[in-house]
């Protein structure tokens, strides 16, 4: 079981903007995920993988893959109070899910 939060690198973040944003993902992921998966994972020790994505049209193609194979997913948009504007689709989570289920949406991209 295992999570993975893709973060947009094009967007020139700083670390705590990233952070923030990741955290979201994750837990906006989580909060769609079913019981019986939330415990499996909590149990396994909440494993998450943090990747890199190029834009906001391949992080949208991510979130459809996932969305097609049932898979828990959720895209933040930043409110635009320092770094970025209003709306700004920042990250995706991917899962928690199956590892190889997940990998099969998010296995190409690299380490962030």
């Amino acid at each position: 079981m295992k999570q993975v939060i893709a973060a947009r690198t094009d967007l020139g973040m700083g670390q705590g903007k990233l952070a923030a944003q990741v955290a979201h993902a994750s837990l906006s992921a989580y909060e769609d995920t079913d019981t019986k998966t939330r415990k499996k994972w909590k149990g396994g020790g909440q494993k998450k993988v943090v990747v890199k994505v190029d834009g906001e049209s391949a992080l949208f193609e991510l979130a459809d893959t996932a969305r097609v194979k049932g898979l828990p997913n959720a895209v933040i948009r930043d409110a635009g109070h320092t770094q970025l504007d209003s709306g700004t689709a920042t990250t995706l989570a991917v899962g928690p899910g199956e590892e190889s289920l997940i990998d099969s949406v998010t296995g190409d991209l690299s380490l962030y």
